[in-house]
């Protein structure tokens, strides 16, 4: 009896860890972050119009989500990889060549805007360092993945520690709610990658210190 107890318990705990990898992928965190920044730090946008957001929100959405899936979906329709879930190294390789393409693309587009005359629109620094930081992060992990595998989602997870660290020091606030939230919901993304047994511990630690490293990274740069 506690045998079937222990197997629904560990059943129920896998299919969560199955929706909150889902829900907490890495493609969606640069949207996610965005949306957090605006709404925690709206002095960062300056006078950035809510119109003007959801419309680089879209353009966001569309180059880090949409093109990726619809790229990935095509590989594994045309036999190029074996799985959506991308659990063998060399089923990462091509996707995240077409991934790092379409961040590339973004990031350079962003980095462009209030650069070619129009002194009215201006990308703020915390965005610019996010869409460079989440390429540099495809890069890191393409080139780590040619020697060992990385846990995709602490690299994601600790970018967004990383550029909630930034938020702070840029805008001068401290704010640990929020910073406590990211955390724990970094936290929640290498526990489920475990539960899942899709990575060792060195593996997750190692994402989340790159991730974080990254985004300082993309600050100093920019």
């Amino acid at each position: 009896m506690s045998e079937i107890k222990q197997n629904t318990q560990s059943k129920f705990l896998r299919t969560l860890a199955t929706v909150l990898s889902y829900i907490l992928h890495p493609l969606f965190m640069p949207v996610y972050i965005s949306v957090a920044i605006y709404s925690l730090a709206p002095v960062s946008f300056g006078n950035v119009s809510h119109s003007q957001f959801h419309q680089w929100l879209g353009i966001i959405a569309l180059s880090t989500i949409v093109f990726p899936m619809i790229a990935i979906l095509l590989m594994k329709a045309l036999g190029f990889i074996k799985s959506m879930m991308m659990e063998d190294m060399r089923d990462r390789i091509i996707p995240l060549m077409a991934t790092m393409i379409f961040y590339f693309w973004v990031s350079h587009v962003f980095n462009s805007v209030g650069q070619q005359g129009d002194k009215n629109i201006a990308v703020p620094l915390i965005l610019k360092v996010l869409l460079l930081g989440s390429f540099w992060d495809v890069i890191v992990i393409f080139m780590c993945n040619i020697f060992f595998k990385i846990s995709m989602h602490a690299t994601a997870a600790g970018s967004v520690i990383g550029i909630f660290i930034l938020l702070m020091l840029i805008t001068h606030m401290f704010m640990p709610v929020p910073f406590l939230i990211v955390l724990l919901i970094a936290a929640v993304m290498g526990i489920i990658r475990k539960i899942l047994s899709a990575h060792t511990m060195p593996e997750i630690w190692l994402g989340y210190i790159l991730g974080i490293l990254v985004m300082l990274g993309a600050y100093w740069y920019m």
